[in-house]
């Protein structure tokens, strides 16, 4: 119990957090906005912590169900993360591009910047570090088709009719998504996975610190604080929301400031994993956590939200900006064309790392 306490020392933080904050919170507020942005960057940092140890476990349960089940584990476990803070922020926030701005500063994270700093990274040490390419070319397609139908298409759709291009939209996610799942775990799982060379000496794993580290961990307790700490990730949550409300306001900060946290804070745990995986020389799972992270948070968080909208009868933006509609397709069309030969290297990766200082650039800019 006393090993179990100190390996979760970063959980205990945050509900020592999220009890302070709950009998601070209206202090904090009035004593004005510098502080409430310090707490608000508190806030931010614990729920980092917390989500550190959600991915964590979510790693010992891939670990021992290996991929394409393991990297499928990690995704969701951040798209569950992200889906709880966006709901929790609507409710507070007046922001009807919200959710549009998370998903796709989340796919510019994930693609332009995960993939492209691994593959920039892993290229430099390894030069080209292969995988199957297959799996970028299913992720790809996919991830093209699920963004032209929820983000491209509703431009065109009458105000009037949003609800039912929003049912629709649910409909056709959940569709993508049961025969993507069923592929990737069913007769098209040698698609998301790469036999690698076995190594002469025993190496450090993919998927978290050390290879035995995660045999020490029992499956049922991982599950247990992976929903303590999707809990705990939504309470402070709601006590972020109200801090970043009153910490920004008037301070002239880019509108999808909120968005790119709400990104950053979900994908946190997967860059180190990727960075760890890529400089191992392990390209598939950077590939897998990249865009199966971006496949999984437009196929996933979408429907929610547009269930949420439905339910609320208050619809919110969903069509991208003819800026970020730019980016996106700049973006795809890269992914298409490095993921098209099952080899990456740093050449590649840089391409997306400046895609991804563009996209910082131009959310700094207010684009």
């Amino acid at each position: 119990m006393t090993s179990l306490i100190k390996q979760e020392k970063f959980l205990l933080l945050s509900a020592v957090a999220a009890i302070g904050f709950h009998f601070a919170e209206h202090s904090l507020i009035a004593s004005g906005q510098t502080v409430a942005l310090m707490a608000a960057v508190l806030l931010i940092a614990v729920i980092v912590l917390a989500s550190t140890r959600v991915a964590h476990h979510a790693e010992v349960l891939a670990h021992k169900v290996g991929d394409p089940y393991g990297t499928m584990i990690l995704t969701l476990s951040a798209v569950a993360v992200e889906v709880i803070i966006l709901a929790i922020l609507m409710s507070h926030a007046d922001s009807p591009t919200l959710v549009r701005d998370t998903i796709y500063s989340a796919v510019m994270l994930d693609i332009n910047g995960i993939l492209g700093l691994a593959a920039l990274l892993g290229g430099l040490r390894h030069g080209e570090q292969p995988y199957n390419d297959n799996s970028g070319k299913t992720y790809g397609v996919m991830i093209l088709t699920a963004m032209g139908i929820s983000m491209i298409v509703p431009e065109f759709i009458p105000e009037a009719k949003w609800h039912y291009y929003s049912a629709f939209t649910i409909l056709a996610m959940v569709a993508l998504y049961g025969l993507f799942l069923r592929m990737q775990v069913g007769p098209h799982s040698y698609f998301f996975s790469y036999s690698y060379p076995k190594p002469k000496s025993t190496a450090p794993s993919v998927y978290g610190a050390q290879d035995e580290e995660p045999a020490k961990d029992n499956t049922t307790v991982s599950i247990v604080i992976i929903l303590i700490g999707v809990v705990l990730i939504g309470v402070l949550a709601e006590y972020m929301s109200a801090f970043i409300d009153t910490g920004l306001e008037g301070t002239g900060s880019p509108p999808a400031l909120m968005a790119v946290i709400v990104a950053a804070i979900s994908a946190a745990p997967e860059i180190l994993t990727a960075l760890r995986a890529a400089l191992r020389n392990r390209m598939q799972s950077v590939v897998n956590i990249a865009m199966g992270a971006s496949l999984s948070t437009v196929i996933l968080t979408v429907p929610v939200m547009e269930a949420i909208a439905l339910y609320s009868g208050q619809p919110f933006v969903m069509a991208m900006s003819p800026v970020q509609t730019v980016m996106v397709a700049i973006t795809l069309i890269a992914a298409a064309i490095n993921l098209n030969d099952g080899e990456t290297n740093a050449i590649e990766g840089m391409t997306h790392f400046v895609l991804f200082a563009t996209f910082l650039m131009l959310t700094v800019l207010g684009l």
